[in-house]
Formats: C-alpha cells, structure tokens, sequence
C-alpha cells in the first residue's frame, strides 16, 4: 500500500470510532529511542524512517514533527505527499499541542494507543487542550487493524552478560535499588526503560535493532522482584538463576494489570518521561507518584571499574577496525567503485574481524559530499551515491562488542577540498580538541562545558543543530542520559559529571547541499587534580582512531591545539599499532606523526 492508500485505511478507522484526529509516536511501549519491527508503525503509515517524529493524522490532514537531526531526510521521504512536514523548534512552527488547539472543534475526539506514548507527553497533551474540552480515546490502536502483515512482538532468546565484566551481581544491583527506594519512601518502583532493566538483571537480548535488550518491565518491591516478559525468550537455566537471585518471572502482557492492583494505596516511584501513559492511567489508585528518574538511571550511568576496563578494549578493537577502514577508503577511492552503502558493509565487516564484536550499536551513517550535512542520514537503495577521490566522507558508525558500546565519528578527506571545507573542518577539530582537553570543577553540568566545543565555530558566526555530547551505555543503548553536554541542558532535569559516565564529544556543521563535518569520540570522566580549590575532573579519550590531518588548516591552530591532536595522536599510536604492519603500518605512522 503506499502512503496515500494508507492515510485513506487509516481515515476510515477515525471516522467509525468518530475520531477527529488521531496521534502515532515513535515509540514502543517503553519509550526506546530504537524500536522493534513490530513499533514502527509511524514509519509504515507515513514513509518517514528517522527513529524521532510525532506524526497527526486529521480529516483532511496530516503533520509530522521531527527534530533538527532529521529535517533533510524528513523533507525528502515526506516530498510529494499530503503530510506537512513540521520542524520541531524553528521560529513559526507551531507545537504539536498548539496546531491540534488551533485544528479541532470543541469536544472533538482525539485518539492514541496510550501504550506508545510516555505518561509525559499524555498528562501535557490533556493540559494543553483542556480550554477546548477535547476528549482522548486512549486505547484506539487503529494501526494494527489496517497493518495487513504487521511483524509480531519479538521474542528472541535472552543470554546473560559476562560476569567478568559487569562487576556487580543482580543480586547487589537490586540491593542499591532497594536501598534508594528506603530513601525515597518508595513502596513500589516501577522500571519500563528496556535498558534499565537489562542493566539490573545482567542480561542481554535481540528484540531491537542495534541495542541488545529484551521486552520486559519489572516491578519492584521490598519483597519480591517481578520480570514481566517473553517467557519463550528465557532458558531454563536462565529462569532457575533468576530465582535463586529473587527474580519472578511473569508474562509480559500481564504487567498493567498487574500494576493496578499493587499500586492502590501504595507510594509508586515511577520515570513519568519514560513510562506510557496506559501505566499512568493504571496508577489512578496509587495514594501518591514520585515522578522522578529511576535510581537505575544514574547507576547504570557511573560505569565500575570492571565496566570501564571493557569499554577501554572495546575501543581499542573497534578502533583498530575503523582505522583499516579509513586507510582502505582513502586508498581505494576512485580506484574502485565504492558507494555509501558498500562503504558501510566494508566497515562492518572490519569490525566483524575484531574479537568479541556482535553488533552495529545503530545504523551507520555514512554521507558522501552533501549527503553528509544530512545529520542522521542513513543510505538507501535509492540515494545511495558513488563515493569519488575527492571531498569530504561523513562516517558515524559504532559497534556494540561483548565488553562494551562504542561511537565514533570521523570525517574523512578522500581528495582534493575546497578552502571554505578546510576551514569548517579545522574549526570543528578545534572545538572538539577544546572540549576533550578541559578541566573543571566535580559538580559541573555538561551545559558548562558545551562553550568549550562551540566557540570556534560561534566566533565565526556559525553553529549546529544538535547537542555536543550524549552518555553512552555499557552493552546497551548508544544513547543513555542522564548526563548530557549541550548548552540547554541546564533546563528540566540536568546531571551533574561524575566520574564513571562516558559521554560523546561531537561537535559538527553541515552546510546544506555541499557537506557534513563531525568529529566525535567518546570520553570518560575521570578524577584530576584536588587542592584548596576543590576536586577537579577530566576527560579521557576511550575512541583511538586518527583525527584526518588531510582536512586541516595549520594557520588557524594554535601551537596549543597541535599539541593537543599531538598528544592524541601519540596514544591512539600506542594503542591500535599492535593491529597493524606493512603499508598499513606505515600509513598509520603518518596518519599519528606529530604536527611541527
């Protein structure tokens, strides 16, 4: 069916339940940034593929929303269609909330399967359009009836973790949890977030793409611990373990139900920003809500000794295979017909050569010339381009490894480029070489930091449209809060640095139509130095692969900045040379050789 014909099945549904709009998330039932083939049920009505975007199906009309990461890609898929594409805070665009405020009648009926959207998003969309008395019908899950062969919930076998690199049991896991819930006064903690409860019960699975986790929630008390989940996915010695370590295991469907009852009367401790507003609704009886991030959040975030020593390997393996890839593509560029996506196979299977590697922790991107100012563009059969000897290559790909998640980014130079490109891509390195470089006091928020990696490229007038850095898990989820370096971090809830969280540092520019830049590698806080001022924090690099010198204008760095790509340079050497000989080996020599 095409987009179109979709809309049309869709319509029909709305008006036989008499619904005057009706609203698709991203989302699953709890709140992942990746979702199963099961979820993607605003991709399949609206052709748009980005992981974030809000789409609202009206009468005669239809939105989507998406962020800054995807406004090209969305322009692109939505192009020659009858859904208006909406970029989420440009001056003039209205918010979800306002455009259905201004579109619907009094009393007009709105609907949504309150699994796929967070208690969040439910509870600020009743608020905002109260003045209207609008009414919502929260269990219409209409995509389901016109999805012909929808894909089925998965259930894909669950492994556990290797002990020798979790550094905690399950069992001391749920005692810290425990112990937070005594400090909070909490009866019940509820825990929806797939990466949470895969950190908990050191286990790991394959029910979405890019992020070994499994459908689950979990339910957790003073007394009892219950694993709502795809009891097909677990072995037999995985069900005897968990229940010598105080888990029961219940089926996944059963866990709302289930929530109702135990919450009456209770204090419930829930994440409102990832838990659906069907489990809200369930809580109606609770005797109060502590709306606040799970204690798993922040745990999971600050990485142990045994974490960190596994993410220190992961990134020396992964590394290694990047490297073989950027001295393959920079020789054989123009030599041999290489496209996008072939690039991209090429790539991962480098990284298939390193041991312990088990996945692509999300979908490369790899954009050739102007494909790189896309900032999540992900190739298809269909805009996949020739890579040529020339320009610029924007690569971000990452590998999810048996000791650890990595992400990486490089741009690379494949020939000659302009002098407008080498200065863009000098200026970025220099933010990037800034942030990685700072100091600061142990209690900073990663809002401070963001100045360090932007003031480049705000000297010279320009910008980009995403934040600076992201927390990353450890075999989970590329993306993980609660820390984060952006200068509107400061707003909602911000986390101060710890020393423990790995965090990106990714700064960018993207000229529209000619090319994408970013440099990124991941980072670990670590402890500095202490005196009479207090306790300072650094940064240290976890991502070894080359910064590409090609790219660079030596006029604008400072003896400061080569010193600090110098330093680099020398313990990505160190670290990946082991992996190397040859033409290679010598390429890489070049590839590190300080700057004079």
């Amino acid at each position: 069916m095409t987009v179109k014909e979709i809309l049309s099945a869709l319509r029909d549904e709305m008006k036989k339940r008499n619904l005057s709009a009706y609203i698709i998330p991203s989302d699953d039932y709890h709140g992942s940034e990746y979702v199963g083939s099961f979820f993607k049920a605003r991709a399949y009505v609206s052709g748009f593929t980005g992981s974030a975007g809000t789409l609202v199906v009206l009468k005669n009309e239809a939105a989507l929303w998406t962020d800054g990461r995807y406004f090209l890609q969305a322009a692109r898929q939505l192009e020659g269609g009858s859904i208006e594409l909406m970029k989420s805070g440009e001056p003039g665009v209205p918010t979800l909330e306002d455009y259905l405020r201004n579109k619907l009648e009094e009393n007009a009926l709105v609907g949504f399967d309150a699994r796929t959207i967070t208690a969040a998003f439910g509870s600020r969309l009743t608020e905002a359009l109260s003045d209207k008395s609008i009414r919502f019908s929260v269990d219409a899950a209409l995509v389901g009836c016109i999805w012909a062969d929808r894909p089925p919930l998965s259930a894909a076998p669950i492994w556990a973790s290797d002990a020798a690199f979790m550094g905690e049991s399950r069992r001391e896991k749920l005692e810290l949890v425990r112990k937070a819930m005594e400090e909070k006064k909490a009866d019940i903690l509820l825990l929806t977030a797939l990466d949470e409860i895969a950190w908990l019960t050191n286990l790991r699975g394959n029910d979405v793409a890019y992020t070994p986790v499994f459908l689950s929630f979990m339910l957790i008390t003073a007394e009892k611990a219950e694993l709502y989940a795809m009891e097909a996915a677990f072995s037999s010695d995985i069900r005897c373990s968990l229940q010598e370590d105080g888990f029961t295991l219940r089926p996944y469907n059963c866990f709302t139900v289930a929530v109702q009852a135990a919450g009456q009367g209770k204090r419930v401790w829930a994440d409102k920003a990832k838990t659906n507003y069907s489990i809200l609704k369930a809580l109606a009886g609770a005797s109060s809500l502590l709306e606040q991030a799970s204690p798993v959040e922040l745990l999971k975030a600050i990485k142990n000794k045994e974490e960190q020593e596994g993410l220190l390997q992961a990134h020396i393996r992964d590394g290694a295979a990047f490297t073989h890839f950027m001295f393959w593509i920079k020789q054989q560029a123009g030599k041999e017909a290489i496209s996008e996506l072939s690039a991209a196979d090429t790539l991962l299977a480098f990284r298939r050569q390193q041991p312990g590697f088990m996945d692509e922790s999300f979908a490369p991107i790899i954009g050739y010339g102007p494909h790189g100012a896309i900032i999540h563009y992900s190739a298809t059969e269909e805009s996949s381009c020739s890579i040529l000897p020339e320009g610029l290559l924007l690569c971000d790909t990452g590998g999810q490894y048996d000791c650890g998640t990595t992400d990486i980014t490089r741009t690379l130079v494949l020939g000659p480029i302009t002098d407008e490109a080498r200065k863009c891509f000098t200026l970025v390195l220099k933010g990037h070489l800034n942030l990685g470089s700072a100091r600061f006091k142990k209690g900073c928020y990663g809002a401070s930091l963001d100045f360090a990696a932007r003031q480049p490229l705000w000297e010279a007038g320009m910008d980009y449209n995403h934040g600076t850095g992201h927390g990353v898990g450890f075999m989970l989820s590329v993306h993980e809060g609660p820390q984060r370096i952006h200068y509107g971090a400061c707003q909602g809830n911000p986390a101060k640095l710890e020393p423990g969280m790995v965090i990106s540092n990714e700064p960018g520019l993207y000229l529209e139509g000619k090319f994408g830049i970013r440099h990124e590698n991941l980072v670990l806080v670590v402890e500095d130095i202490q005196n009479e001022y207090g306790s300072f924090l650094k940064f240290k690099p976890l991502t070894m692969v080359p910064c590409d010198k090609d790219g660079l204008d030596l006029n604008l760095l400072s003896p400061e900045d080569k010193t600090r790509l110098n330093e680099y340079h020398k313990a990505v050497y160190r670290s990946i040379s082991f992996d190397f000989e040859g033409e290679e080996l010598a390429w890489l020599q070049q590839a590190t050789a300080p700057i004079e």
